[in-house]
């Protein structure tokens, strides 16, 4: 991955792209099939894109190597598959796409894997219980505020034009 000497942009600057397009993905549902072969067809078509390996190198800081990628990205490709949102990692991931999106002026794009917009969007079926076995850990902890974060991300995430994985050759 390409180094900077800055951190994360917080002026009035535009932000210094690495990435063209950042794909943010489970990857026991879709990296091998659907999502390697997206990736492979924006590499040829000349879009430098990021997946998460071989951006991040060994001896990374995993969760830094990848919010920094996501903010030094012009648009972000949510890949919402049916395990997505039993993922921490990838709810996190999507909370800072979605508030780079908000500082950034990042493009978000929504690609439904295999799953229905408005249960992404309403949280029912298996995003739905995604949701509710997180709440029920983070209140074993005394904190649902994260869950709540998650919740509006994939609210506003699910909200935005997207496409179905059937409309993408």
């Amino acid at each position: 991955m390409a180094s900077s000497s800055s951190s994360s942009s917080t002026s009035s600057t535009a932000p210094a792209w690495t990435y063209d397009v950042l794909l943010s993905f489970r990857g026991a549902d879709t990296r091998h099939g659907f999502t390697s072969d997206l990736y492979n067809a924006l590499r040829q078509s000349g879009i430098h894109a990021f997946m998460d390996r071989p951006g991040i190198e060994s001896g990374d800081d995993i969760y830094g190597s990848l919010f920094q990628a996501i903010e030094r990205s012009r648009i972000a490709l949510v890949i919402f598959s049916e395990n997505y949102a039993s993922s921490g990692w990838c709810l996190n991931e999507l909370l800072h796409i979605m508030e780079c999106r908000t500082r950034l002026a990042q493009v978000v794009i929504p690609i439904f894997y295999g799953v229905d917009p408005s249960d992404v969007r309403h949280q029912t079926g298996t995003c739905g219980e995604a949701m509710e076995r997180h709440e029920q850990w983070f209140r074993t902890i005394g904190n649902t505020d994260r869950v709540l974060r998650w919740r509006k991300a994939l609210r506003a995430a699910a909200s935005l034009a997207g496409f179905p994985s059937s409309e993408c050759r």
